[in-house]
């Protein structure tokens, strides 16, 4: 019984020695880290973004061309993501309520998930701004093929005018700060 346990506990030490190693990148691989995350972006700032047709929760289907003339901020996420989750704590106040009313769309596309996995999420947190589902990541794979939460800020023009990487708060204001000026 004492080794069962002992080796429970190594293999439990080990599986928790290497996740923390993929989700903490040391100094010196952090430039490898970027160097993916660039690599993994396919649609750069100024690219036309590609017209796409996405499913709501509600059933509800939303093409991006049609929304041309909007500013509108593509985001992709997931619910195990705690990045995501993070991100998302702060939309309703600092992106929908704040421009509301404006030429602005928030699109939040949840990433290889299933709908009843979102809509449990949703009811669990509270959220009530739609959301849009991409199961098999056909959308995802359109602007990047690796890497959650990412942000694409698409202008009025259908150009790319914004992109980001994971959440951080001044990430998250130098997002904002880049819709104030394309609503402008």
């Amino acid at each position: 019984m004492k080794n069962i346990l002992s080796c429970r506990k190594a293999y439990i030490m080990a599986t928790l020695a290497a996740l923390l190693s993929i989700a903490i990148p040391s100094a010196a691989s952090a430039q490898g880290a970027n160097d993916d995350i660039v690599a993994s972006t396919i649609l750069k700032q100024g690219d036309a973004a590609p017209d796409f047709t996405v499913d709501a929760l509600d059933g509800a289907q939303t093409q991006l061309s049609k929304l041309k003339g909007k500013v509108v901020l593509v985001n992709f996420w997931a619910t195990w993501c705690p990045p995501c989750r993070e991100e998302l704590k702060h939309v309703q106040k600092e992106i929908i309520d704040r421009f509301a009313g404006k030429d602005f769309v928030f699109m939040p596309i949840s990433r290889g998930e299933k709908p009843s996995v979102v809509e449990a999420f949703m009811a669990k947190t509270g959220y009530t701004f739609p959301v849009y589902v991409d199961p098999k990541q056909e959308v995802f794979k359109l602007f990047a093929t690796n890497y959650i939460p990412r942000n694409f800020l698409i202008g009025k023009d259908g150009k790319v005018k914004y992109v980001s990487v994971g959440y951080d708060a001044k990430e998250f204001a130098k997002l904002i700060e880049a819709i104030e000026r394309e609503l402008k």
